[in-house]
């Protein structure tokens, strides 16, 4: 007897295939594709809804929530029942005591607590004894972040690492890999990533190769010098022999808007040259990040504590308005990239709330301040502990980058809370997808959407026995109704519960139904080589 039987489904395999009538079973957490009139124990008329393998989530940051209810709402209800976390150089393990502080500050921007345990996660296996530990409604992959691998080493120094540290590192990210981490990120314009040369994330990605390790990376520039960016990306490859994962690739600021011509080419030609590249996206043309990130990274080496008090100063705000205002400040400016103040949206303050939901210009207006006093304010009066929305991109740019056939689909949704307000990517990414390119701009089939959010992420980042409906793989599912599919999260009401999705099945138990949860939580930490 079958578990679940699910009848009369639209299935869409995952693989890219034309969808097709039929029946599907689940037995002991596999599927069975061949039911041939099977009795059930539980039997669902899915009465011509669609059936989804469950949407892998190529780029989370949901280490940095795992196990919360905040995590359930994020993801399960958006049907992703895969993430890949660790994202962007920022991972939740391994710390040390002594810089524990720094990497908190650093992580602060994707959660509003730590668990107390935090302090013992030395290396990978022990944050895995307290993940294995924790209520998952979706399985999760991690790769080990630079930048809190670097903060365990050498605290937030701004220099080339020591032959003595980077050795220290390279251990410790072995002792990762060993213990199943996914492979490496960085998030090159965050700091202390930022502060590394390129030959010390190749030889860092040199220990990930032996383990057939992902490197991906939120780049250096996704602006003025993206091109060069990608190349730098690439290079990691082809130094370290290792797979690449080009982090939300995307064109900002709108001298830069058509550049994926040129980018996806080096991507192309990369593959061609025997190096595996691919990107992933999020269906959105507004970019999100710290507030502090349209400041450039290097008045950031001593955290946010010492950068709010140099804000007080005013011949410091001077210098620095001046450099933001320099298209030729070598960083990525996500003030300039957004035009100007009118595209910077405020989503988080704590302690300022009247600024959150509007743009700066807004803001200050409001306040009876220019734009640069009001945003220097909210700084310092927030400690730098503030989020930004920023309006960069463009949809034709958005649309090319999606159909390239080494593109997939990731969230990078920053998923502090459920009750703060952030980006409609941390809850809508995988329902938008569909509405945005299926429904409303019409550039890809629904089988090729779910293709890029299932079979193809699977293929890519080497998700085993997942990401198809086929005999024997394991069942995670998303049953949704495609008239009804709708992401309703938007900038203003950020976190919001997708429309249509009926059932989230995750290794064969319904976690998720109706708009409810069952209580099921049989999510959990995928080992890189298992």
């Amino acid at each position: 007897m079958l578990d679940i039987l699910i009848k009369n489904a639209k299935i869409i395999d995952g693989s890219g295939s034309a969808a097709y009538d039929g029946d599907l079973g689940i037995k002991d957490g596999k599927l069975v594709t061949a039911v041939n009139g099977a009795e059930a124990a539980k039997v669902i008329d899915a009465a011509g809804r669609c059936v989804a393998p469950g949407f892998i989530d190529a780029h989370s940051h949901g280490d940095m929530i795992l196990g919360s209810e905040d995590a359930h709402l994020f993801k399960t209800t958006q049907g992703v029942t895969t993430e890949i976390v660790g994202q962007c150089g920022l991972s939740m393990a391994p710390v040390v005591p002594e810089n524990l502080t720094a990497t908190q500050n650093m992580l602060s921007m994707g959660t509003t607590w730590f668990p107390e345990d935090m302090k013992n996660w030395n290396s990978f296996s022990r944050f895995l004894e307290y993940a294995d530990r924790q209520s998952l409604t979706a399985n999760a992959k991690m790769y080990i972040g630079h930048s809190t691998l670097r903060i365990a080493v050498m605290g937030m120094a701004n220099r080339p690492a020591t032959d003595k540290e980077l050795d220290t590192m390279k251990g410790v990210l072995r002792e990762a890999m060993e213990a199943g981490a996914a492979g490496f990120s960085t998030g090159l314009i965050y700091t202390p990533s930022c502060y590394a040369e390129e030959k010390e994330i190749i030889e860092l990605a040199k220990v990930i190769e032996p383990f057939n390790g992902i490197y991906a990376s939120h780049m250096r520039d996704e602006a003025n010098f993206i091109v060069d960016a990608v190349k730098e990306t690439i290079n990691v490859g082809r130094q370290a022999g290792v797979r690449v994962d080009i982090s939300h690739h995307k064109m900002l600021g709108k001298p830069n808007w058509g550049k994926q011509k040129q980018t996806l080419k080096l991507i192309h030609d990369a593959n061609d040259e025997g190096i595996r590249v691919i990107c992933d996206q999020y269906p959105y043309t507004r970019n999100m990040t710290t507030l502090n990130a349209c400041m450039p990274p290097w008045h950031f080496e001593n955290g946010f504590s010492s950068m709010t008090d140099k804000l007080r100063d005013p011949a410091f705000r001077a210098q620095l308005q001046a450099e933001m205002e320099n298209p030729d400040t070598p960083y990525d400016n996500y003030y300039l990239n957004a035009g100007g103040w009118d595209g910077v949206y405020v989503y988080s303050s704590a302690k300022t709330p009247l600024a959150e939901g509007r743009y700066i210009s807004e803001y200050a207006k409001m306040v009876g301040k220019d734009p640069w006093t009001a945003f220097f304010d909210l700084c310092v009066e927030n400690n730098c502990s503030t989020g930004g929305v920023y309006s960069s991109m463009c949809d034709e740019d958005v649309c090319e980058i999606i159909r390239d056939p080494y593109c997939i689909v990731g969230s990078d949704g920053l998923t502090r809370s459920w009750k703060e307000k952030g980006h409609p990517r941390a809850s809508g990414t995988f329902p938008h997808a569909i509405t945005y390119f299926v429904k409303e701009r019409g550039i890809l089939t629904l089988e090729q959407a779910v293709h890029k959010m299932t079979g193809l992420t699977a293929e890519y980042l080497l998700i085993k026995n997942k990401g198809l409906i086929r005999e024997g793989y394991d069942a995670d599912l998303v049953l949704f109704d495609f008239d009804r599919l709708q992401d309703t999260a938007t900038y203003d009401h950020s976190n919001s519960i997708t429309e249509g999705i009926d059932y989230v099945i995750v290794d064969g138990q319904i976690v998720y139904q109706d708009k409810a949860f069952t209580g099921a939580a049989p999510g959990r930490m995928i080992r890189h080589n298992a």
